[in-house]
């Protein structure tokens, strides 16, 4: 009896039905398995912030709408470390710099499939058509081959001479991109060089360069804004409704551009040597192996691949000459031991060394494409971690190039590419059967028209003016068309 008295629970056991209704006991009962579920996921062996009944996957998607994504794993990976679980939309999401797990996703077939927002998806025509971020494998299967051939082979060898061309020509219309107090806009002038390239290469009919490459730079801001809104941004039309619009527009204006294509073809007596990437398509709707909405969508991004994220890599590239003279002057006497004074020419990308570690350690040092977006396909486990189907994954490639390996990683420097770099610390294109299929036309492009503007331009930052004050004065990785890039270019008489 002594025991009986003295226990506390059977004293509280007795006192709560005096105290309380008996409904009150399932509210209770709710709270403990609420609590028992929060403790449970806090149990979670990857680091990341704590679920917190449901709290913790609405904090995480707000401050990847909030920060934007590429900050918003900068954060998470610096707090947490390089293997972080968050959440976005409510789905478990794995954000990883670490170079030994970034090297697991890629090769492995298991993560060929790509994340984001249907509905957003759906709205720039990415839903399963065309091959960025085609999140349907079997479908993706399908069209990669079309990208892969014209990437490849002898479109390869003909893109040097048309982007030497096309540089030319657009230096010698200078004025068209000039402002009134004389400084040329050279992010634009990249974007007219890229679109007016591409156009030669894959698709072939005339266009306006100037209407084209403001609907590619809208439907940019589209596609950045759209990738991870939840579901309920759809709902409101005022919000997604100029987006929608500019989706709407370049779509339009490609479908025009490839029905003057297709006309082109049904009139022409007689084939061209090379097809082109555009014919190839049409051919294969023709045949019913594609459907017109995917041909529209594949052109649509063959089309703006390289205007969008090689112009505005070789803006940075151009700031970075202008601020490091010393590097300039190594590159133009290799320039001249391999060239003299003719152009580039296939022959000679091979013996461009010095460029080419510019050019990589560039993208290292201030990359334009930093995150790689995969969905794992299957259970696995990497690097000790276990990952479901249907996890998300960001592989947060910039933040990888700046942890591993290199000598002076926040420094720009070409010390950093003296040595061969091992492949699982440097991926720029990413690799693997996910990888970027243009990445040796891209090199290639990029080689091309770096020359041609060194061989006749000299690249001036205004005075007072240094590379973070024009990025931070810019923006030039979201708005870059609506400020003026503060940079001269000097044309060089060769004569």
């Amino acid at each position: 009896m002594i025991p009986e008295t003295l226990n506390p629970l059977n004293y509280f056991t007795s006192l709560v039905p005096d105290l309380m209704p008996v409904a009150t006991v399932p509210i209770i009962i709710l709270i403990c398995l609420l609590f028992l579920i929060w403790n449970h996921e806090e149990t979670s062996s990857i680091p990341g912030p704590g679920y917190c009944m449901g709290i913790g996957p609405l904090i995480s998607h707000g401050r990847f709408l909030w920060m934007g994504v590429g900050n918003a794993c900068n954060y998470y990976n610096k707090t947490y470390g390089e293997f972080v679980r968050v959440w976005i939309s409510g789905e478990e999401t794995f954000i990883i710099s670490k170079s030994s797990s970034v090297f697991h996703v890629m090769k492995h077939w298991n993560y060929v499939s790509r994340f984001g927002s249907k509905l957003g998806l759906q709205c720039i025509g990415m839903y399963e058509n065309g091959i960025i971020f085609n999140n349907n494998p079997a479908h993706w299967k399908e069209i990669r081959p079309f990208f892969t051939k014209a990437l490849s082979g002898p479109g390869l060898v003909r893109m040097i001479a048309i982007c030497v061309e096309s540089t030319i020509v657009h230096l010698d219309k200078l004025e068209e991109v000039t402002t009134e107090v004389g400084n040329v806009n050279v992010l634009n002038l990249m974007r007219r060089i890229m679109l007016d390239t591409s156009n030669k290469l894959f698709l072939g009919v005339p266009l306006d360069e100037s209407a084209i490459v403001l609907k590619i730079q809208n439907y940019f801001d589209a596609w950045q804004a759209l990738l991870l809104k939840p579901d309920i941004f759809f709902k409101i039309s005022w919000l997604c409704k100029k987006y929608e619009e500019a989706a709407k527009d370049l779509k339009g204006a490609m479908e025009i551009l490839i029905e003057q294509k297709r006309q082109k073809l049904s009139s022409v007596e007689k084939l061209d040597e090379h097809v082109d990437f555009a014919s190839q398509l049409i051919f294969a709707q023709n045949r019913g192996d594609l459907t017109a909405e995917n041909v529209n969508q594949c052109v649509l991004e063959m089309m703006i691949a390289a205007p969008d994220t090689l112009s505005v890599t070789l803006f940075f590239m151009l700031i970075l000459i202008a601020e490091h003279p010393t590097v300039e002057e190594m590159m133009m006497r290799e320039i001249e031991t391999v060239m003299g004074d003719r152009d580039v020419q296939s022959d000679d990308m091979p013996n461009l060394k010095i460029v080419e570690n510019f050019i990589y350690e560039s993208m290292r040092y201030q990359p334009v494409v930093d995150l790689i977006m995969r969905k794992a396909l299957q259970d696995d486990v990497i690097d000790g971690y276990p990952v479901k189907k249907g996890t998300n994954i960001i592989l947060n490639i910039g933040r990888m190039h700046k942890l591993e390996f290199f000598p002076k990683p926040n420094e720009f420097s070409l010390e950093n590419f003296e040595k061969n770099v091992p492949s699982r610390y440097f991926q720029p294109f990413g690799f693997g059967p996910r990888g970027c299929v243009g990445k040796f036309i891209a090199m290639v492009m990029m080689k091309a028209i770096l020359v041609t503007l060194l061989r006749r331009c000299r690249v001036q930052t205004m005075k007072g003016r240094g590379l973070n004050n024009i990025q931070k004065n810019n923006d030039l990785s979201m708005h870059p068309i609506e400020r003026q890039p503060l940079i001269r270019v000097i044309k060089v008489d060769q004569h």
